[in-house]
């Protein structure tokens, strides 16, 4: 039996109970046989609420769940065990496919987890920013001030920002979770 990668659609907000009651599940029926991986793609995103940063953890794919798990034979016939023990775990819509579920490659799996590696080494904003786009500054000297986002350095975590101040334009650097969206 061949372990292959497979997608589940969840009820929304229910990934983790999900990942959980499958573990749980499988020890418990001995089906550890057929499902090795349950995956909940998660990055660590920052954001500042009452003027305080925060970090969470936020869904790459809300509603999603990846499961390593032998689900078909040779002949690609589905297995009944690991088919009917999905089907009837507590959250589960049902597989992305429907009746023949989709094998996801490797590929697409290993880059997802590049992604999770990289968001544990590096915090991302909550909010996504766009050159051109206005912000309020929201700590610091310019506290209260509007400006317009110039660049973007993602690597570093900073924005540079044009704010005008006693009618000239002044450029200011500042972190992502010193500004909102306007």
């Amino acid at each position: 039996m061949r372990h292959r990668w497979f997608v589940l659609h969840t009820l929304s907000g229910q990934e983790m109970k999900v990942k959980e009651s499958i573990e749980k599940r499988a020890r418990a029926e001995e089906l550890t046989e057929f499902i090795s991986e349950v995956l909940v793609p998660m990055e660590k995103v920052t954001e500042v609420r009452n003027g305080k940063k925060s970090v969470t953890m936020r869904k790459l794919h809300p509603g999603y769940v990846y499961v390593l798990m032998a689900l078909v034979d040779e002949e690609h016939r589905l297995l009944d065990r690991p088919w009917y023990f999905m089907r009837e775990t507590p959250g589960i819509i049902g597989f992305v496919g429907g009746e023949r579920p989709v094998e996801v490659p490797e590929v697409e799996i290993l880059a997802i987890k590049e992604q999770i590696a990289e968001s544990a080494e590096a915090e991302r904003p909550k909010v996504a920013f766009a050159i051109g786009e206005t912000v309020k500054i929201n700590d610091g000297p310019f506290l209260n001030f509007n400006g317009v986002i110039e660049e973007i350095e993602p690597d570093k975590g900073k924005l540079k920002i044009t704010v005008n101040v006693f009618g000239r334009n002044t450029p200011v650097e500042l972190e992502y979770w010193k500004v909102e969206k306007a």
